[in-house]
């Protein structure tokens, strides 16, 4: 069983709104997400919550077992992932999908394949590529949990990845949606426009 894990604690300067909040067809960035989430495979969901989580709540229904906020969410995505991964049970897991909120384009199929491949492969970690540019969501085996706490701030779950570069399985895919990074209006005009 996985875990998918949702950060979405940042303050989302750039974008001037929540990036959880933004809508698209009718559904929130965040909503898209756990969508994508739901597969027979993901037995547990953590949503992160920091800097809006009164305005996310308020608007998306979620399980209060599914919400994990992050009170110290100004140190960045690591101290997400560092309350997500502690917020899980122990010894339940086979590993994490994590999710970014700022890359919501991503589909389910994409999620099935990346799981597949991860149960098939036996590797450590396992992500999508675009163009051979690596994108979200990454998988991490919980083999990699003690690692993740104690990575560096400054580079995050990347020196992980970094650190065990033979064990890592890149999946090629045509969804452009894993390398959108949408932090500011201008990224989300271009996105949208091209949906």
């Amino acid at each position: 069983m996985l875990a998918a894990l949702i950060l979405a604690a940042g303050e989302s300067k750039r974008m001037g709104t929540p990036k959880a909040l933004l809508l698209h067809e009718g559904h929130t960035f965040l909503e898209r997400l756990l969508v994508a989430a739901r597969h027979p495979k993901i037995g547990i969901t953590r949503v992160v919550l920091g800097c809006h989580s009164e305005q996310v709540l308020a608007k998306v229904q979620l399980e209060p077992a599914t919400v994990v906020l992050n009170p110290e969410w100004k140190k960045g995505q690591l101290s997400s992932i560092h309350v997500a991964v502690k917020a899980l049970p122990a010894d339940e897991t086979d590993g994490v999908i994590l999710f970014l909120v700022d890359h919501p384009f991503v589909s389910s199929d994409l999620i099935t394949v990346l799981i597949e491949r991860f149960y098939l492969s036996g590797k450590a970690i396992v992500l999508p590529t675009f163009k051979g540019k690596r994108g979200h969501p990454v998988i991490f085996s919980s083999t990699l949990y003690d690692e993740l706490l104690r990575a560096p701030a400054e580079s995050g779950a990347r020196a992980v990845v970094w650190a065990h570069a033979a064990d890592v399985l890149e999946i090629p895919t045509e969804e452009e949606g894993v390398v959108l990074n949408l932090n500011d209006p201008d990224a989300l005009r271009r996105a949208l426009g091209s949906r």
